[in-house]
């Protein structure tokens, strides 16, 4: 994919804006053990970034048609409301000075998050960074989650900017296959997954945080 200047950026939340995605973890294998089930750290991994159907899907093959899949999903929002109420959710280094800059360029920007609404609006508000997107696309806003490119595609659209001028952000193998089937250029910073071959060929860039990212934008600008 030939890199061009970007006019908009488009962020995953989980994993790449907020330090959550150990979190999610650490609440689905207590939300197995409220049930009586052992759900291994391994296990977890493989839903990082899966949007919610792929998830019942992953738990279905683990565990059987008979497997609590609604109790299980709600005890996991518990769990995780708990640890974040109990302020274990920071921000992933170098977010607020790649926002400032694009404050001061005038560029605009996006989240396309596998998490709900409801749970988005919490975590983003709870870290004050709410009121710094205008756009926040969660999986209730469409109807095929990621690796789909529909998450990426509605943000680009919202901001009013082609997805090939889009820059998009992610942590997560879906999310990443997500953003180049959008057929925008993608820059993946690590979080609990190493990026697969699939990854690095597709990806624009593998950085290892978004202060290497706002290095990367400042020199296509210039």
């Amino acid at each position: 994919m030939t890199f061009q200047p970007i006019d908009g950026v488009v962020f995953d939340m989980d994993g790449l804006l907020l330090d959550s995605e150990s979190l999610a973890m650490d609440a689905l294998i207590r939300a197995g053990v409220t049930l009586g089930y052992d759900v291994s750290d391994a296990f977890c991994r493989r839903m990082v970034g899966v949007a919610a159907d792929g998830c019942r899907t992953l738990v279905r093959e683990a565990y059987g048609d008979t497997f609590p899949l609604q109790d299980f999903f709600a005890a996991q929002e518990v769990h995780l409301r708990e640890l974040v109420d109990a302020g274990r959710l920071v921000l992933k280094d170098g977010v607020t000075p790649l926002l400032d800059y694009l404050d001061a360029e005038g560029i605009p920007r996006a989240i396309a998050t596998s998490s709900s609404r409801v749970r988005a609006d919490h975590h983003l508000a709870l870290t004050g960074l709410r009121r710094r997107f205008d756009v926040i696309v969660t999986r209730d806003d469409v109807t095929r989650g990621k690796p789909d490119p529909e998450p990426y595609l509605t943000a680009a659209r919202r901001i009013d900017v082609p997805p090939a001028r889009c820059l998009a952000l992610e942590d997560s193998h879906s999310g990443a296959r997500a953003a180049h089937a959008a057929r925008m250029p993608v820059i993946v910073v690590p979080d609990l997954l190493e990026p697969t071959d699939d990854i690095r060929r597709n990806a624009l860039a593998i950085m290892d945080d978004l202060h290497m990212v706002l290095d990367f934008i400042r020199k296509t600008r210039s």
